[in-house]
């Protein structure tokens, strides 16, 4: 009678832990993992510089990143307190060696002294720097814990994501509470956060999408992944009806520059085509072209292009605008903005087109992208004239990125831009934070 006792005892536990365990199945296939990642991006006050944070090491720690198109992998001052137990320096000949593809073709043995983070003989090594200060250097490669998102949600974890170790002095001239690092997105490297994650986990793709916001109080966006991505009150789908242009290739470059080019054939001010000078607008080893740049704060243009769409941008304000003397050496025309009505893409200053590989693909950029009020009654075209006889004719920069979504489609190597959110009455900062 025992026997019988205990034998039903124990196929009631039995059935209750099938019936637990079933659940719990049940459970984890409901579950739907991100395929799109959101990092939040704020804008520095005193450097206008866009800032994003993302977990690394072991304890995982929050570090601040400067968000930075071209950087051919995730910068990390090793050199001030990088502690970590799972830190691995990236041995030469190793697969994650030539998974990276280094282009600085060296094997690092040049460290003296007792082996840590950023210090190791034998390493792989690769070219990167800091665009801010225009410094690149031959920097040791590592592996380490990488997470996005942030407690108790982390949507993702790689326990051997790949990093680049550089020394304190090459990260100057970044923001506060930037401890010498910066954020990668260049397109030609495999090593990049969007292509590094597509390798790594199945659910990501290589397309990413920056919404940079115009308030240095809320927060803008990067979407790491595949479309859509949404904003709220309404819920929009931003990444529809974008215009698409090829990417362009810079052949003449070295890895330094994992920049993101695109070929512009013309600028339009209110309508009508600027005269330039069009050899400018190509890449002639190396140098020309347009580039896209998140450490640039606004817009440089070669000094003849600039003087042309200044020219026109001068010819196409009502008469009743006053051209004003420039208070700040930053910017080349100035005017009277007494006049001038505010709508809702931003004061109402003629439209500057800029075209792309043909007519139909152009990309409008409104008052509140063209112009900046720098006192009570003065406003400035956000457009700098520079020699670039080193650099791009064209170097897109951030002002006129706010409150506009890119999208970066790696595998087809296409960008998508749309024009002011402002014109569907939202804006970069209504992302849905809670994802």
């Amino acid at each position: 009678m025992l026997t019988s006792k205990f034998s039903s005892s124990s196929n009631i536990y039995t059935f209750i832990l099938l019936f637990l365990l079933l659940n719990i199945i049940s459970l984890c296939s409901s579950i739907v993992l991100p395929t799109t990642l959101i990092l939040p991006v704020t804008k520095d006050s005193s450097t206008l510089q866009y800032i994003t944070v993302i977990g690394q090491r072991t304890p995982l720690i929050p570090v601040n990143f400067t968000v930075h198109l071209g950087s051919a992998s995730l910068l990390v001052d090793c050199e001030s307190g990088y502690n970590s137990s799972t830190y691995k320096p990236v041995l030469c000949k190793s697969k994650q060696c030539s998974f990276a593809k280094a282009e600085y073709n060296a094997c690092g043995n040049f460290c003296l002294s007792k082996p840590r983070p950023g210090c190791n003989n034998n390493t792989c090594h690769t070219l990167d720097g800091n665009p801010i200060i225009d410094t690149y250097t031959g920097v040791e490669l590592a592996e380490d814990v990488l997470a996005i998102g942030s407690k108790p949600v982390v949507l993702v974890s790689q326990p051997k994501f790949i990093f680049t170790c550089i020394k304190s002095f090459i990260m100057t001239h970044l923001a506060k509470g930037v401890t010498g690092i910066e954020l990668c997105f260049g397109h030609n490297s495999t090593i990049s956060i969007p292509n590094q994650l597509a390798s790594l986990d199945s659910r990501f793709t290589s397309k990413f999408g920056i919404c940079l916001s115009s308030s240095t109080i809320s927060s803008g966006v990067i979407f790491i992944g595949s479309s859509p991505y949404y904003v709220y009150n309404p819920m929009i789908d931003i990444s529809k009806n974008l215009v698409y242009t090829p990417l362009v290739k810079n052949t003449f470059t070295t890895s330094k520059f994992s920049e993101y080019h695109v070929k512009v054939s013309s600028i339009r001010v209110a309508g009508k085509n600027v005269p330039l000078n069009k050899t400018l607008l190509s890449i002639k080893q190396g140098l020309g072209g347009t580039r896209i740049s998140t450490t640039t704060p606004f817009t440089i243009l070669h000094t003849t292009i600039y003087d042309a769409v200044k020219t026109a941008f001068i010819n196409a304000l009502p008469k009743n605008v006053t051209i004003v003397e420039p208070p700040t050496k930053q910017f080349g025309l100035c005017f009277s903005s007494k006049n001038i009505r505010n709508t809702n893409v931003g004061p109402d200053v003629p439209v500057i087109d800029i075209v792309f590989h043909k007519k139909s693909a152009f990309w409008r950029i409104y008052g509140a992208n063209s112009v900046v009020q720098v006192s009570k009654d003065v406003m400035c075209l956000a457009f700098v004239g520079q020699d670039q006889t080193r650099a791009p004719s064209i170097e897109i920069g951030g002002y006129q990125l706010e409150e506009n979504l890119l999208l970066f489609d790696l595998i087809e190597k296409k960008i998508g831009f749309s024009s002011s959110l402002k014109l569907q009455q939202t804006s970069c900062s209504k992302y849905e934070k809670t994802t």
